[in-house]
């Protein structure tokens, strides 16, 4: 059977939000302790990577990350406790939608129909709602 999925963004104020791809930059930085190989990973440039987490940055009180300069280790990137808490709120708020959005079309799903992919389309992918 099909699942839904539901994609959301949050708009705390103008030019103040948090969606799916920032939240995966956020935890793609959280796995690998780097900017440049959290864009990487994400097959993102660096410049869009670095202005993403810029903006998150500036839209709120508290930093969600913050770099460490070079030297014999490297530089890096971390999370704040403010961004590990940024995530865990995403991600609770999208596995209780994804719960409202089956619950409430349990009784569209069935009609929808079932299409083979060509070329020309490109499948929807899940944006890890399932992820912690």
């Amino acid at each position: 059977m099909l699942t839904p999925v539901v994609r959301f963004r949050i708009d705390f104020a103008d030019h103040a939000n948090v969606g799916p791809g920032k939240i995966a930059l956020l935890e793609a930085i959280r796995n690998s302790g780097s900017l440049s190989q959290a864009a990487r990973d994400l097959r993102m440039s660096y410049r869009r990577a670095w202005l993403l987490v810029a903006s998150l940055n500036k839209s709120f009180a508290k930093p969600v990350s913050q770099a460490t300069t070079g030297g014999k280790g490297g530089g890096g990137a971390s999370l704040t406790k403010f961004g590990e808490q940024l995530i865990k709120s995403y991600r609770a708020l999208d596995r209780d939608i994804s719960l409202l959005a089956a619950r409430r079309l349990n009784l569209i799903v069935p009609a929808v129909l079932k299409r083979r992919h060509s070329k020309a389309s490109s499948p929807r992918r899940s944006l890890g709602h399932n992820r912690v």
